[in-house]
């Protein structure tokens, strides 16, 4: 029985109500009128149910995709403007227990090369990772209790947030660890995390225990669960994902927008983030051997219908996907991207890099100077951005400012005092002057004056060498 206010997986991510949604799409996705009245509803931006969203995926008229796109557009726009902001990966251990088919770290491996970041390690590869310019990090890890402890991520944690080379400094270290207990939740919440980020992979139960054959990631209930301890221990910010290619889309797009549905339901905020990764080759793991794996037309009109349905929820692509893929959701829905990124453990650093550890292969190489020069010329304001975190605007609390449209007030004058920081701090010449030529054009465009003149005053402090200004 479908019961998305329970807190029981197989309720909350109901098999038979993702199979009837289904049933429904295919019954009505030639019903033109039924779906004009959906997308004038979606252009009200207060989202969409899994059921009318799934529909909206499903109907291929040319018009309607044509309509989907413009509203994702003007949606992206209304909530997120032309901010993006930037993070980057970093992984500590790729140590595993678990046996999932689909990834390299999996413990049947004897190829890849196991490795675990001491202290000292990490020291180096966030001391790498500031002198690029990043102040936001995902910390990524295998599940290992021996490796990678509990114990491991928060020391881990404490090492990044107290390192401060030059003017660099990580305000915020966001988490992507196995599933764990409400009482570990909350030392990750003690300890100043940012968002706590799990994917499911799959929320087809059977199909997901075919693919997690061993290990704790095994326990189908246990994994999907993991959120709602999340929200228990205190996390209110969370980001949940699926690993599209895995299962049919169509199955896991209705249960990513399910499991939203839930946690709004039963929390009264909705996932922080949605991360919509697509199944890549590694080391023993080869992409051509999953059946499931999507084009990237669907996978554009995934994130477009994504951005409808949940229009207060950030969209994360990482390298992952090529310039050319990021280039075209980037406009009709994501607000997130990693730039500069590496999967390999110790991959920051010289001393320390080694090809043969990475989760996944990068189809993004360009460095992040690269990356904020390519956002500039296209319009876009590369955000470094950290302050709702540091103010605790997060979970309700963030999320009553963006639909109130109050959040405007902070995020664009930050996101340009973070801008302004890296093109002092780090930016080449020629990235300078677009960041120069972005800052002039908007400020004049923030909306509230004694905002406006205090984000320019604060700009000004920047080029005379003070920092971390925030609203």
């Amino acid at each position: 029985m479908y019961k998305c206010n329970s807190n029981k997986a197989e309720e909350f991510i109901s098999h038979k109500e993702i199979t009837d949604t289904l049933e429904y799409v295919e019954r009505n996705k030639g019903d033109k009128a039924l779906i004009n009245e959906i997308l004038e509803r979606a252009a009200l931006c207060k989202g969409l149910p899994h059921r009318e969203a799934a529909l909206l995926l499903e109907c291929n008229d040319p018009e309607v995709n044509e309509r989907v796109f413009r509203l994702a557009k003007e949606i992206k726009q209304k909530f997120y403007g032309n901010r993006i902001v930037m993070f980057a990966p970093l992984y500590l251990s790729n140590y595993c227990v678990n046996g999932c088919v689909y990834c390299p770290y999996h413990a049947k491996n004897k190829t890849i090369l196991r490795r675990k970041l001491t202290q000292d390690d990490i020291r180096r590869e966030v001391i790498a990772l500031q002198d690029m310019g990043h102040k936001r990090l995902a910390i990524e890890a295998g599940e290992d209790p021996l490796h990678n402890p509990l114990e491991y991520i928060l020391e881990s944690i404490d090492t990044i947030y107290g390192i401060h080379h030059k003017n660099g400094a990580i305000r915020r270290v966001n988490v992507n660890i196995a599933a764990t207990t409400v009482d570990n939740y909350r030392r990750l919440r003690d300890a100043g995390i940012g968002t706590y980020i799990l994917f499911q992979e799959t929320y087809h139960k059977a199909n997901y225990e075919l693919l997690h054959p061993r290990g704790p990631k095994s326990d189908y209930a246990w994994h999907t669960e993991a959120m709602d301890r999340a929200m228990q221990g205190g996390i209110d910010d969370v980001g949940i994902g699926v690993l599209f290619g895995l299962n049919t889309y169509k199955y896991d797009f209705t249960g990513l927008l399910m499991h939203a549905e839930h946690l709004e339901a039963v929390y009264g905020v909705g996932p922080h983030t949605i991360s919509v990764p697509r199944i890549c080759s590694a080391d023993d793991i080869d992409k051509e051997n999953f059946e499931n794996a999507i084009s990237d037309e669907i996978f554009k009109k995934i994130v477009a219908v994504i951005r409808i349905s949940v229009p207060y929820t950030g969209i994360i692509v990482s390298t992952r996907e090529s310039q050319k893929s990021r280039e075209e959701v980037l406009e009709i829905g994501v607000s997130q991207i990693s730039g500069g990124s590496r999967t390999t453990v110790g991959g920051y650093t010289e001393e320390l890099a080694h090809d043969n550890s990475a989760q996944f292969d990068v189809s993004d190489h360009r460095t992040l100077d690269e990356i904020v020069h390519w956002l500039l010329k296209l319009g876009y304001i590369p955000s470094f951005c950290t302050a709702c975190y540091r103010a605790g605007r997060t979970g309700d609390r963030f999320m009553s400012l963006v639909k109130t449209g109050q959040i405007a007030n902070c995020c664009a004058p930050n996101a340009l005092m973070t801008l302004k920081e890296y093109g002092e701090d780090y930016a080449s010449p020629d990235t300078k002057r677009l960041i120069d030529e972005m800052i002039a054009r908007e400020i004049p465009m923030i909306p509230n004056e004694a905002i406006r003149r205090k984000a320019a005053d604060n700009i000004d402090s920047i080029v005379k060498g003070e920092r971390d200004f925030r609203f």
